[in-house]
């Protein structure tokens, strides 16, 4: 079943791609420089990664737990 027609699964890819973004723009700030465009969408994610770390943080454990034990 595709992520988008799982809540479940759309959030995992959500969280992910929010957790990737943060660690490439960490490690790689000039890869996400631009705002606009294309690029924005991930200069986004990296900033929500960013300002919102530990929220993102209980997000990523709570969904850890539950894909292992559900």
């Amino acid at each position: 079943m595709s992520a988008l027609f799982n809540f479940h699964s759309f959030l995992t890819v959500v969280l992910l791609g929010i957790c990737t973004c943060t660690f490439v723009k960490m490690h790689f700030p000039a890869i996400l420089e631009h705002r606009t465009g294309f690029r924005g969408f991930f200069w986004k994610a990296a900033r929500i990664g960013e300002r919102l770390s530990p929220w993102v943080a209980v997000g990523c454990i709570t969904m850890g737990v539950s894909i292992i034990f559900f």
